[in-house]
């Protein structure tokens, strides 16, 4: 059954939580098309758990109904990554075979029994699960950068939107012309985002930063990134071996911390629709603490004249969280391409 957008009764959600669900499973995704889920229907059914996978790059859950001509069905159903179902109230266990449920979801444009979801309701225990991401509220203070920290989810189109929209060279506009999602996205191989896009999903993400003498690491929940950023004065690499995450070295001007990154590996960016990162790409971010200690302010500078007709700068703002922990990502392959070959 169908339903256009508007009409039902929808439990415990609200039409804005909706609709920054579904930006944020867009967006996040990074092996996804917009245009891969019907934005304007949503589909609801009752049928039975046949599987749940507890997986990245999302969870899947796989379960069993009945058509309306009396035909078994069986649909395929997209959640988020298990970092953010975790705090979100889930677990491995929330869902076993044999659990009647009720769901609502977002269906595939493609007609496939293959959906986003927006919510499920348990009727083992009753438990509702929703498909949303709240902003995170800072639960303390600090006087330095070290320590857990929490992006904000309402952010996440606007800052997306800007990296989409960053005017390209005629060689970056034919580069994502001639890109295959399917094919040739580094999230569907579970090969990390580069900066600054990996910045940007860490308002989703839980992120941390490490600070030492000679080095500052900053890791990320999303495909466990961790990044080295050099302090002890030395430049960039005079060879020309390039890496996902490229070469980052460091410096403090007063209180800021300030990473600039070359040597990025030529892959595709799902930041800029399957742009590549280009040889003389480059990335400034400037980590600044906020007067209360509660959040970092990231103004971030990127560069890459092969692909980008102009350089792009963005800000994005971590809240205090050292209440939270990173939990691991271990993203599988056969997960990461499974939207692909259901």
């Amino acid at each position: 059954m169908t339903i256009p957008r508007g009409r039902g009764i929808v439990r415990n959600i609200r039409a804005r939580a909706i609709a920054m669900a579904l930006v944020v499973m867009l967006l996040a995704s990074g092996h996804h098309s917009e245009s891969g889920f019907d934005t304007e229907s949503v589909v609801a059914f009752q049928g039975t758990v046949a599987q749940f996978s507890w997986r990245n790059p999302h969870a899947y859950i796989t379960i069993e109904t009945m058509s309306d001509s009396g035909e078994r069905v069986e649909w395929e159903i997209e959640t988020d990554a298990t970092p953010i179902l975790v705090r979100g109230g889930w677990t491995p266990e929330s869902l076993t075979p044999g659990d009647a449920v009720s769901v609502r979801g977002h269906p595939a444009r493609d007609g496939r029994h293959y959906a986003l979801l927006i919510s499920l309701e348990n009727a083992r225990d009753g438990s509702v699960f929703e498909q949303t991401e709240e902003d995170s509220r800072a639960t303390g203070s600090t006087s330095d950068l070290s320590g857990v920290w929490k992006g904000n989810p309402s952010e996440l189109d606007a800052n997306f939107e800007r990296l989409a929209n960053t005017p390209l060279t005629e060689k970056g506009a034919a580069a994502q012309e001639q890109f295959d999602v399917n094919s040739e996205d580094p999230g569907a191989m579970c090969i990390a985002d580069t900066s600054p896009t990996i910045v940007a999903l860490t308002a989703l993400f839980l992120s941390e930063i490490e600070i030492n003498e000679d080095v500052v690491v900053i890791r990320t929940e999303r495909f466990d990134v961790e990044r080295t950023v050099f302090m002890d004065g030395r430049g960039h690499p005079d060879d020309d071996e390039r890496t996902i995450q490229g070469h980052s070295i460091g410096w403090w001007e007063d209180d800021t911390l300030v990473v600039d990154t070359t040597h990025f590996a030529d892959h595709r960016s799902p930041g800029v629709s399957g742009v590549p990162s280009g040889a003389q790409k480059h990335v400034v971010e400037r980590y600044t603490l906020s007067d209360d200690g509660t959040r970092i302010i990231i103004d971030t500078f990127l560069e890459d004249p092969e692909y980008l007709a102009e350089p792009l700068n963005a800000t994005y703002e971590w809240n205090y969280r050292p209440d939270l922990e990173l939990l691991r990502y271990e993203c599988d392959p056969s997960t990461a391409t499974r939207h692909i070959s259901r």
